[in-house]
């Protein structure tokens, strides 16, 4: 049984407990009219009545209770049916995913499924849920408010561009023959871009794809000083970061370099 079944046999229960609920209150309501006309005989039965609701109500509780505790989180989660769930929703909901299981890329979020103890990760944070329509929503809605953010790309490009300049000087001083001009990659330069360790877990390396690929999307061309920028490609696999262009399809960039334009 997968989560979707289970959750429908769950809200054919909360429908019962909140109807009983609903019956519970008009007794209430009873109760405390005929006790303030002080008519003993039909308090008396509304009593009865409640002690009945109460029961059924508790039944109802220990059905339900008993429903959850018999789903088998764990093996639903390393049977691969959970996978394979979160896979047909991020199809049906056009949420972007990579990777196998148990570990996969939403953009810009990095998810992993915890199944020995029946967890979830996005990012580094830990998530509780075992149904893979209401995750994969939870990755849309985080989406959909991220490419709604304000952003500054043109600061972004400067920062990126002081970031360059500080990787050449290093290169330069560490004896190598790379220039201004040349290609560096987008992964080094992230360690120049957030030096501290401590802030990198603030603004990880995912979030800097995220935002290389709003400034991918932009139409910024230009630094503050007048520079032109270019991304490149790499040749190893590993220094290549992937983002989605503005129609939804991946793209691998390996370099950035920024050059005065042609006069």
């Amino acid at each position: 049984m997968d989560y979707e079944q289970l959750y429908q046999q769950m809200q054919s229960l909360e429908k019962e407990l909140k109807d009983k609920l609903s019956a519970m209150q008009r007794t209430l309501k009873n109760i405390s009219k005929n006790s303030d006309k002080g008519d003993l005989k039909n308090l008396s039965k509304d009593l009865s009545l409640m002690i009945g609701f109460i029961k059924d109500y508790e039944n109802l509780a220990a059905d339900y209770q008993s429903l959850t505790e018999g789903f088998d989180t764990g093996t639903y989660m390393e049977s691969g049916d959970f996978a394979k769930q979160i896979s047909m929703y991020c199809e049906n909901l056009s949420v972007d995913i990579k990777g196998e299981y148990p570990v996969y890329e939403m953009f810009p979020h990095k998810v992993k499924i915890d199944s020995e103890n029946q967890e979830l990760y996005i990012d580094r944070k830990k998530v509780q849920c075992a149904r893979p329509q209401y995750f994969v929503k939870t990755i849309k809605q985080s989406q959909d408010k991220l490419n709604k953010a304000t952003f500054n790309v043109t600061a972004f490009l400067n920062e990126l561009a002081e970031a360059y300049a500080a990787a050449i000087r290093y290169k330069e001083k560490m004896g190598g023959s790379m220039k201004s001009g040349h290609d560096v990659l987008l992964k080094d330069l992230y360690q120049f871009l957030v030096p501290m360790q401590r802030f990198r877990r603030e603004y990880d390396i995912q979030s800097y794809a995220f935002d290389l690929a709003r400034l991918y999307n932009s139409d910024a061309e230009f630094t503050k000083d007048g520079r032109r920028f270019e991304f490149g490609p790499s040749r190893h696999s590993s220094k290549l970061i992937r983002i989605l262009d503005q129609d939804g399809k991946e793209q691998f960039l390996g370099t950035i370099r920024f050059f005065a334009p042609e006069i």
